[in-house]
């Protein structure tokens, strides 16, 4: 057997510790142990590496050949990790929106989460990769006030920092939008939710409720439904907690009838190292149980065993 060793840093999701250690970089027959192991031990950035060393020593596609040996959710998810971040984000979103309908839930999961700069890398990557422009695609697939701040998300355009001055006048402006009227003012909601920055919002949501007594997810849930609901609820929870945010996220992807494991894999993916340990701090304190014992009871075989590598401990 002709291996090529490639030496790198291994790699642990959330944590700041590392070991050398070589690597196989040729496939022959399968051995999905040691593939587990090696792939959700490296950062994304030494895959790429893994990717560009295996090209040159064997003159084939790692990706490729990962394909023909694995399948089923494994194998998707190894792919997965195999990919760019902003590659994979632009790639989740093609999929959601030319696939049979659309999958409106990983439009706003990724909007609604993304830094305005990650927002416009996917833009870019999008095009570039997917073969058209994110916004048309988007426009194509979708209507209405949902339609509207999808397309304000998608600029990565919100304001920095605090306005001070605008806190309370942003406050009153949502309560007088919903809960202050018969009918809902959804444009105010909109420019609102969809301009201010991560800061001041939590700030207006302090303001909004000493004035209504009530939070503002209560007035989005009585006054808008479907889609635009899910859409603003995501927005609100995470400018106030993005790991709080997925964790919830998380949660709701096993704790029910059957798993979702296309967002189980997907939240796992993208945030292993972004901020998986606030993830599993937040999920501990808000179900209390860990994240790495729900995944164990809710999933199995490899495909399992690389999200608990993702997990990266038991809390």
């Amino acid at each position: 057997i002709v291996c090529a060793l490639v030496h790198l840093t291994r790699y642990f999701p959330g944590e700041n510790r590392s070991i050398t250690v070589c690597l196989p970089s040729c496939l022959t027959g399968t051995d999905e142990g040691t593939i587990l192991m090696l792939l959700t031990s490296r950062s994304n950035n030494q895959r790429q590496e893994i990717k560009a060393a295996y090209k040159k020593a064997h003159g084939k596609d790692l990706v490729s050949a990962l394909k023909s040996e694995l399948g089923g959710l494994f194998e998707t998810l190894v792919v997965a990790l195999m990919t760019p971040p902003i590659s994979y984000d632009a790639s989740q979103l093609h999929k959601a929106l030319k696939g049979a309908g659309t999958d409106d839930d990983v439009l706003i999961e990724i909007l609604a989460s993304r830094t305005c700069a990650q927002i416009k890398d996917v833009v870019k990557v999008y095009k570039k990769e997917c073969g058209g422009k994110l916004e048309k695609d988007i426009t194509g697939d979708t209507s209405g006030h949902f339609q509207k701040l999808l397309v304000i998300l998608l600029q990565g355009s919100r304001d920095e920092g605090v306005d001070e001055d605008r806190i309370e006048n942003d406050a009153k402006e949502l309560f007088a939008a919903g809960e202050g009227k018969v009918g809902t003012d959804v444009e105010k909601f909109i420019n609102i939710l969809g301009n201010r920055s991560h800061e001041h919002l939590r700030l207006v949501f302090d303001a909004y409720k000493k004035l209504a007594g009530s939070d503002i997810e209560d007035s989005i849930e009585g006054e808008t439904t479907g889609n635009l609901e899910n859409l603003m609820l995501a927005v609100v929870k995470c400018a106030k907690s993005v790991p709080a945010y997925f964790a919830e996220s998380l949660n709701g992807s096993m704790r029910r009838a059957g798993t979702d494991d296309q967002t189980l894999m997907r939240i796992m993916v993208s945030r292993s190292e972004t901020d998986m340990l606030d993830i599993r701090a937040c999920f501990k304190k808000m179900y209390g149980a860990s994240l790495y014992n729900t995944i164990q009871d809710d999933t199995a075989g490899d495909y399992g065993k690389a999200l608990l590598y993702l997990c990266g401990g038991n809390d």
